[in-house]
């Protein structure tokens, strides 16, 4: 079998019939090659020419060249090379030179090949596997990169053609999401969507086209492309051997992307990061980029671009997440094991996306292994998690379902605080995902999510919370160049604080919010300088926004139920990428909303010009179930450009405006799971905001490391701020307490990432602003005089470096670094009295601000055996967080003490916290 390749090129440039030689000018080659492989030999004449070589690397393996030249052309430094060998070349009129050992090759296509065949998809070499479909019709599955994939028929020359179909990892079956395929000559591309599905269309002829991708090894295929075909390809995923493999994975997309503003990361890079636990947390890794904050340690909440916490749309496979974490922001929400990979979206979101102002957190899962069972998991401190997948039809559906749960009660009880001592906190949570392809027009998609959090504080109190997500696609190919994705989601979030150390006064306080949602999605190519997407959603809010209930016959409290809200938004979207020239191109799209607030409800208005207060309220309109009681609606437009000013860098713009018609109302400066929300309605107008952006983007190093420079300025308008005092829990008139504010948010990014070779990570710095001002109606509605003050989540200079560094193919090492400026607060400044009563006299609001934050993490990954046979691959990571124990302030609190008031400083994590975590595969 040593020349098997070698005979079938021979056999193929033998059918293809002969044209003779290639008829490019010759270039001139110079250079002393002594006992160099052939490998080797033909890297140095592709750096000194535009030739293209293509060989069975196995058939060369002991061919070895000694040759010494002066400015010859290329035949001749081949002629002289290969003479007295078995091997022979042919050069085509593109450059591309073949080497065989069975005899003389000729790469020219026949007269007649453009003619129609009968085929429409068929491999020039008969042993080429062609997988059965599930209708029983054959589809062209690729896993070689030696081999001539011929596809469609009745192409004519200079007509184009398009080529579609999946990339797929070839052990599991599962899809490459945002792999890059793509042909040099002419320069076209493509990437594959959430499906694994590319669709690219190209001249008809013949293609060497490249597959880069996240987590897989490059490769290539070689197709003729004879007219509109369908072409499966299967890739390897990379798996570290004994010599160092280089990563390229959409190595240019930074500089040649149309995207800003748009943050990537894969489970694999997440890995690295040390968080407090042991567990990878996607959320954690996400505060690590450029533009992303947040106002504590411990806090799971997003700040974005200056954004507060409800501004950000947090999808899990389409569906919306409202409470991203697990025991009041200790543990992301997400078990790392399911998942595929994150998108974060801070500018220039997709006309697809809406309802959020800041940003969009785009969560995808694993389809599950389609060719075996295999399974995963880990134990830790705190935690333990337990991942199984398998194929239930093999090569057409697959399953995956993981599970985590929490023990943390043990340490609550080596704490020497009797309150802690009694304390219980836990967690759990359940993930499940079905895939199945129908035919291959039509493929399903169900993922189903439950988690439940429970914690009690010293016997008295219990917090008690829930996420409830569903969701159902169906996916169906219209052609190559058109498919559309139908999904309907479920996401239901609700919470309950129970109170019964005291029979007389237990109670229970709970809260509720469902959104059902339909949306259909379509993506059409129409040719290569083209990508149009277009469709439509609409979702329903059903939220029950508080009930104070007795608990058990003997308590003596006073039932008290807020009536329900209930809200319809729809939208219709559009957008079209188009590329003008190869280095100018322009994405256009325009989104539309429509917000219905709906009843029953009870409405209440206020005197006109004076402050909304219950003193001040006039009448109250009642509209029945169904009845439109406020509508909104308008245009959000989406507009990005950008230029290549060469193959290393480009400049991008862009335009966005988004709006928001539902609200979070909090007590706390953090993300809290006993925060509410609320839709717009007669009363509270929705958000609208705006954000212009510009960047520069570099790459060096042969694309191995990513720069870029990104400026932004954001305006808000309408969004909630609260008076002084103000009572968000049960309250009856929220709108006497909440007030619509305005306000701006500007800022530099700076990021600077290599993912490949021992050293790897990224370093961002960020300077920005995040500014507040309440001018509107009465003068007792304003705050500072009207003036402009920092928001709770001001935080002007963020700094971060994420670094791990590889000694061996088992030993790696990861370290965290962040420094950030303190949060503003608001400080009692003195006392005094009003008749006897006492009271005290506060600073402006957010006038001041906490200490600055700082930590450093460090973590010691250790791999198991790299035997690619084994029982189980296993692993350790051993970690210290916060490595150097400084007590960060949470937050600032005062107590009075012997009739002074003092100031308290309370820190999350004031230790160095190791953890050591178990993981394995299977």
């Amino acid at each position: 079998m040593k020349y098997a390749y070698s005979s079938v090129f021979l056999l193929v440039f033998m059918l293809l019939g002969f044209t003779g030689y290639g008829q490019q000018a010759e270039k001139a080659v110079s250079g002393t090659f002594a006992h160099m492989r052939f490998e080797q030999f033909v890297s140095q004449l592709e750096a000194q020419t535009n030739y293209r070589f293509y060989f069975d690397s196995k058939a060369v393996d002991s061919l070895f060249v000694t040759l010494q030249v002066q400015n010859q052309p290329v035949r001749a430094v081949l002629e002289q090379a290969l003479q007295n060998t078995a091997f022979h070349f042919a050069i085509d009129d593109e450059n591309r030179v073949f080497v065989s050992s069975a005899g003389i090759i000729n790469p020219a296509l026949p007269g007649d090949f453009f003619q129609p065949k009968a085929a429409t998809a068929t491999v020039v070499q008969a042993e080429e596997p062609v997988a059965a479909g599930p209708t029983g019709r054959s589809r062209l599955v690729s896993a070689s990169e030696y081999k001539v994939y011929e596809v469609g028929a009745g192409g004519e020359a200079g007509s184009k053609a398009t080529l579609a179909g999946h990339i797929r990892d070839q052990k599991t079956g599962e899809p490459v999401i945002g792999a890059s395929i793509y042909s040099e000559s002419p320069n076209i591309g493509a990437s594959t969507d959430q499906f694994g599905y590319y669709s690219l269309t190209l001249p008809v002829g013949r293609y060497d086209l490249k597959v880069r991708g996240v987590g897989i090894k490059n490769t290539k295929r070689q197709v003729v492309l004879r007219g509109n075909g369908k072409l499966e390809i299967e890739v390897e995923e990379d798996v570290v051997q004994l010599k160092e493999v280089v990563v390229e994975a959409e190595k240019d997309k930074n500089v040649s992307g149309m995207q800003m503003g748009l943050e990537k990361l894969d489970i694999k890079t997440m890995r690295q990061v040390p968080t407090a636990f042991g567990e990878t947390d996607i959320l954690r890794v996400v505060m690590t980029l450029p533009g992303v904050k947040t106002v504590g340690e411990g806090s799971t909440g997003l700040n974005v671009r200056g954004g507060a916490t409800d501004q950000n749309l947090i999808l899990f496979n389409d569906a919306t997440i409202y409470n991203p974490s697990h025991l009041f922001g200790f543990f992301s929400a997400f078990n790392p094991d399911i998942l595929q990979g994150v998108e974060l979206y801070k500018s220039a979101i997709p006309a697809k996306y809406g309802g959020r102002l800041s940003s969009v957190l785009d969560i995808t899962t694993r389809e599950g292994n389609k060719k075996k069972l295999a399974g995963s998991g880990g134990i830790g401190p705190l935690t333990s998690r337990l991942t199984l997948e398998g194929p239930l039809l093999k090569d057409r559906s697959s399953f995956i379902i993981s599970g985590r749960a929490s023990y943390s009660d043990w340490l609550l009880h080596q704490l020497s605080d009797k309150n802690f001592k009694q304390s219980a906190a836990s967690f759990y949570d359940v993930t499940a995902h079905v895939s199945h392809e129908i035919n291959e027009k039509n493929s399903v998609y169900a993922t189903g999510y439950y988690s439940t959090d429970r914690f009690r504080l010293a016997s008295d109190t219990t917090y008690h919370y829930t996420n409830q997500n569903a969701s159902l696609k169906w996916r169906h190919n219209f052609n190559n160049q058109l498919y559309g994705v139908l999904t309907g989601t479920i996401s239901h979030y609700d919470y309950d604080i129970t109170s019964d150390s005291n029979e007389k006064t237990a109670s229970q306080l709970k809260y509720a919010i469902t959104q059902s949602n339909l949306r259909a999605d379509f993506s059409y190519f129409p040719n290569s300088r083209h990508t149009i997407d277009f469709g439509g959603s609409s979702q329903l809010y059903n939220i029950a926004p508080g009930s104070f209930l007795p608990r058990g016959d003997a308590s003596l409290v006073k039932p008290d139920v807020l009536a329900p809200e209930k809200a319809l938004e729809s939208a219709l979207y559009a957008s079209d990428r188009f590329d003008i020239t190869p280095r100018f191109s322009l994405s256009v799209g325009l989104r539309y909303s429509l917000f219905q607030a709906l009843g029953p409800r009870d409405v209440y208005q206020y005197t006109p010009g004076e402050s909304r207060t219950e003193a001040s309220l006039t009448d109250t309109v009642r509209y029945a179930a169904g009845k439109v009681l406020a509508t909104y609606h308008g245009p959000e437009y989406r507009v990005s450009m950008r230029y290549s000013l060469n193959d290393r860098s480009s400049v991008k713009a862009s335009y966005t405006r988004t709006r928001q018609y539902i609200h979070q109302l909090t007590n706390t400066a953090s993300v809290s799971p006993a925060d509410i929300w609320k839709l717009s309605d007669a009363n509270i107008r929705p958000q609208v905001g705006d954000q212009v952006s510009v960047g520069y983007y570099r790459n060096f190093k042969n694309n191995t490391i990513e720069a870029s420079v990104e400026t932004y300025y954001k305006s808000l308008r309408d969004f909630v701020d609260y008076k002084s005092g103000a009572t968000l829990v049960l309250n009856h008139h929220i709108e006497t307490d909440i007030i619509n504010a305005q306000g701006q948010a500007y800022g530099t990014e700076f990021f600077v990432k290599k993912l490949t070779g021992k050293l790897n990570g990224w370093v961002s710095y960020t300077y920005s602003r995040s500014l507040v001002q309440v001018n509107a109606g009465t003068p007792a509605d304003m705050i500072n005089g009207g003036r402009y003050y920092p928001s709770n989540f001001d935080k002007p200079h963020d700094f971060t470096l994420v670094g791990n560094y590889r000694f061996s193919h088992r030993f790696s090492t990861s370290l965290n670094l962040n420094y950030s400026t303190g949060r503003p607060i608001t400080l009692p400044l003195a006392k005094y009295y009003v008749g006897n009563s006492l009271r005290v006299f506060y600073s402006d609001r957010n006038a001041y601000r906490v200490p600055d934050y700082y930590r450093m993490d460090l973590a010691l990954n250790i791999e198991g055996g790299h035997k690619v046979k084994k029982l189980a691959h296993s692993s350790w990571t051993v970690g210290v967080y916060n490595l150097t124990g400084r007590r960060n302030p949470y937050s600032i609190y005062f107590k009075s003490v012997n009739g002074q008031i003092k100031g308290y400083q309370l820190s999350i994590f004031g230790e160095p916290i190791p953890t050591v975590t178990y993981n394995f595969k299977f």
